[in-house]
């Protein structure tokens, strides 16, 4: 996958990722978000768990199904765990 321009809208950015139903094109996918969130000075570390719960929030405005399989695909249900 090819990597992501510096300045990118959200839409753009995770609206393909509602589509994908493929572990490893969703694998592909979330390295190529994880890359372009380092790109901005985060860590390997910081950008996975910015990138999971980016696509968690994402996803919640979709319908269940589509919420369901962003969160069994890239591991994430938003901002539960941030949750005081």
């Amino acid at each position: 996958m090819k990597d992501f321009p510096h300045r990118i809208t959200i839409r753009l950015k995770y609206g393909p990722a509602m589509g994908i139903t493929s572990p490893h094109e969703a694998a592909e996918y979330f390295e190529a978000c994880v890359r372009h969130t380092m790109s901005h000075g985060r860590t390997r570390e910081e950008a996975e768990k910015v990138e999971k719960m980016n696509l968690g929030y994402f996803a919640g405005y979709y319908g269940g199904k589509t919420r369901e399989r962003v969160e069994r695909l890239f591991g994430e249900r938003g901002h539960e765990g941030e949750r005081p």
